[in-house]
């Protein structure tokens, strides 16, 4: 008789998952079962299980966490994907959709694989697509402290040739790494005031794009200091992208902040992206970011983790800038 699949299990929304025995996964029309070698425990992943996510009505309980990671093909690829509910990746066995999978390189590891798409396509869009950065241009990341914040501020700078990048955050070791990492400058949340740096930066050279990991009172600080600022004597265009909301939701937001300005405010996440545009980024992307972190332009911290202990790993905050991956 064969071995039990194991798996991280969740029997209702918001409970922390259990390591447990699951129904094996049988491949069916646009599905390919697969054995797991990664996956990471992403924000996404997170909201996905607690029930409150707007996508989270997709899902069918009991089910496994994971939205992505790296498998095995039963014609022995190793490839990135996305799972088909209710069976998620962090297990022994699961569901890949069969369409836009990602083969991945030799010279990347699973656990690194697994472990740069999330941050590095939500990156990649957001600068691509909603804050369409070109060469040259002013960008500030609000949180940048964090996995995908600090791919965003690699990619703006040495992707998409942003003339600078001004990094916020509040753990300074992060952001005086990112400082080696592409960033020109930094500022510490913790000891300096957020709004008179913002003041004083947009006024000199406005910001062209802003990309918010954060949302809560840091979002509202900066969309008020750039409204303070805003160039009177032109009109001047800046693309604020919201993307994350870990300081709170919702804020406070005067309407005269976007009637009486240049401000553009948007988001990035599930459902405002076109169809197109996440195929895109995950066939022509990718492959791209992949071939940088083999080459070492991209950097990106990991720490790995035995699937068994994801009880331990659900409820214990990841390292600041570390992205925790589970490995059946």
């Amino acid at each position: 008789m064969e071995a039990p699949v194991l798996a991280a299990v969740v029997e209702e929304w918001g409970a922390t998952p259990v390591y447990a025995e699951f129904g094996d996964p049988e491949a069916r029309d646009g599905a390919l079962a697969a054995t797991v070698e990664a996956s990471a425990l992403t924000n996404l992943t997170r909201a996905l299980i607690s029930g409150k996510h707007y996508a989270s009505k997709e899902i069918p309980l009991p089910a496994i966490p994971g939205f992505d990671g790296v498998a095995r093909l039963d014609d022995g690829r190793r490839v990135y994907g996305y799972s088909v509910a209710p069976y998620g990746m962090m297990a022994q066995r699961t569901l890949v959709a069969a369409d836009g999978l990602v083969e991945v390189p030799e010279g990347v590891d699973s656990v690194t694989a697994a472990a740069v798409p999330n941050p590095g396509i939500s990156a990649w869009t957001a600068l691509s697509f909603a804050a369409k950065v070109q060469p040259g241009d002013h960008v500030l990341i609000l949180g940048a402290t964090g996995v995908t914040g600090a791919m965003a501020a690699q990619l703006a700078k040495n992707v998409f040739g942003a003339g600078r990048v001004v990094v916020a955050g509040r753990d300074q070791a992060r952001l005086d790494w990112l400082l080696g990492a592409g960033a020109d400058e930094a500022i510490s949340m913790r000891d300096e005031d957020l709004a008179e740096r913002i003041r004083a930066l947009h006024a000199e050279r406005p910001f062209d794009a802003v990309l918010d990991y954060l949302w809560g009172p840091p979002a509202a600080t900066a969309l008020t200091a750039l409204a303070d600022s805003h160039p009177s004597a032109h009109y001047h265009a800046t693309r604020f992208v919201q993307i994350g909301s870990i300081a709170g939701d919702p804020i406070e937001l005067p309407a005269g902040i976007l009637r009486g300005t240049g401000i553009v405010l948007s988001g990035v996440g599930i459902g405002s992206v076109p169809p197109e545009v996440m195929a895109n980024a995950r066939t022509e992307a990718l492959p791209r970011l992949f071939a940088m972190v083999a080459s070492g332009d991209l950097r990106l911290e990991t720490a790995t983790r035995a699937l068994s202990d994801v009880e331990d790993v659900w409820t214990t905050a990841e390292p600041s800038g570390t992205r925790v991956v589970l490995v059946p």
